[in-house]
Parts: structure tokens; C-alpha cells; sequence
């Protein structure tokens, strides 16, 4: 995948970017730290009620901000037309000690949301359960977690979490 020009000042916002992790929560820091970096989506699936597919490919990049006590990722998406790479949303979370979980909200333009989430480690996984506008719960997953790679898939129930569907799975790997 071809490499998207970013602007230098892309993470100069006075007061946004940061070195690195808060010393004194390095540890828990840690879970969505080692993400900080830049990522290609090799392959973004989404699956359709009526059991259509469609793939795309992108780009995600992650930084460290506010003092390091929070992390900030873009998720970005070519276009297949035109093969330019278009900001999608971003994320912003940052670990809670007062619940000892991760506060989490994106926010798309494009799709005229923001969504909150509260993340946890579980098991091998990273999950993050939250709710859309209308009331569908919602599940995104880091799975499958190396230094150089992980997958992500976002999961949906209508019916108060009786069942989930996969509507979407990503496979992402760190950009060299």
C-alpha cells in the first residue's frame, strides 16, 4: 500500500501530542499504547444483513496525547475510485482509574456519530462495549494481538446482547 503524505503538523496541536506514556501509569497505558505507530488496513470486510460483502483497504495511525495519559488514533480509508486516502473518524481514549477501564469515544463526521465506549482486557482480546443512536449494542474487538499485526471486528446485537452478528472485521498489520 502506497504511503498516505500526512502533514508534519498533523500531531503539532500545542498541548495534543506527547512523547510518550504518563510514568506513573506506564502499565496500564500499556493496552492501547501498543498500538502508538503507523498501521496499514490490509483488508477492512463488512457483511451485510442480506449477506452481501464488501472490502476496503486504509491506513491507521496512533499517538500519544494530553501528557501522555491518552492516545488518539485516525482511521483513514481509500477511496476506490480515486485510490485517495480519506480521514474516516477518530478515536480519543485514555484509562480510568476510578473503574480501571478504558473511556473510549469516536467520532466520524462522515457518519454523523460519536459513539462512547468502556474498554477491558479479556482474556487475549481487547473489548470495547458501547451502544449506538438507536439502541444497537455494540462490540468492537482487538484480537489475534502481535507487535507487528491484529485484527479488528466490530459486532452487533439488536436483541439486548441475546445474540451478536459480525458486521465488520479488519485485518491490520504495522507499517514498516
Amino acid at each position: 500500500m502506497e504511503k498516505q503524505n500526512i502533514p508534519e503538523n498533523a500531531w503539532k496541536i500545542a498541548g495534543l501530542g506527547a512523547d510518550g506514556p504518563f510514568p506513573e501509569l506506564e502499565e496500564k497505558l500499556s493496552l492501547f499504547g501498543q498500538f502508538v505507530g503507523d498501521w496499514d488496513i490490509l483488508e477492512d470486510r463488512f457483511f451485510e444483513p442480506d449477506g452481501t460483502e464488501s472490502v476496503q483497504e486504509g491506513e491507521l495511525h496512533w499517538g500519544w496525547i494530553l501528557g501522555g495519559r491518552a492516545v488518539q488514533d485516525v482511521w483513514m480509508f481509500r477511496d476506490k475510485e480515486t485510490h485517495r486516502v480519506i480521514p474516516a473518524g477518530t478515536t480519543v481514549r485514555f484509562y480510568d482509574s476510578k473503574i480501571d477501564a478504558w473511556q473510549s469515544v469516536w467520532i466520524t463526521p462522515q457518519g454523523n456519530a460519536v459513539l462512547q465506549f468502556l474498554g477491558h482486557k479479556v482474556a487475549d482480546e481487547i473489548v470495547l462495549d458501547g451502544k449506538a443512536r438507536e439502541g444497537t449494542l455494540l462490540k468492537w474487538i482487538f484480537s489475534d494481538i502481535k507487535p507487528d499485526s491484529f485484527t479488528w471486528r466490530g459486532e452487533e446485537s439488536k436483541d439486548d446482547g441475546k445474540t451478536w452478528v459480525l458486521a465488520e472485521r479488519m485485518r491490520i498489520r504495522r507499517r514498516k
